[in-house]
């Protein structure tokens, strides 16, 4: 299993999406900014690291939104997605296809990594209890 970090990045009532190189895994899914764990490392400086390799931001990380475990054809991922806010910076663009800031009613416009399904739909019932 791969121990996997990511955030959930929100500017008021959007959230940040990043779409994957083509050259990748699940090349051009949606997905939310994150990466693999290395040796050593706490799930929260994971967090931060990858985030300021990808995006060019130093995050301030917050509570865990969600952990969900997903098996892909060539490796099971625990995905644990972290409430996160951009301290320092401007996002750039630095490994994703694209970047996007979308609101939860945008979500099916867009085709995301199959590990982020549960998320989205977490995302979903929120929304749909404050409308």
């Amino acid at each position: 299993m791969v121990d996997v970090v990511a955030a959930l990045i929100w500017d008021k009532d959007r959230f940040m999406i990043c779409q994957r190189p083509a050259h990748k895994a699940r090349g051009l899914l949606w997905e939310f900014v994150g990466g693999k764990l290395e040796q050593g490392e706490t799930k929260m400086q994971a967090l931060i690291r990858e985030c300021q390799e990808e995006l060019a931001v130093t995050v301030s990380v917050g509570d865990v939104f969600l952990e969900v475990v997903h098996e892909y054809p060539d490796l099971t991922v625990r995905l644990t997605l972290f409430h996160a806010t951009i301290a320092q910076g401007e996002p750039q663009k630095l490994e994703h296809n694209d970047i996007r800031w979308i609101t939860v009613q945008e979500i099916e416009q867009y085709d995301f990594c199959p590990a982020d399904q549960e998320i989205l739909e977490k995302l979903k019932a929120q929304d749909n209890l404050k409308s």
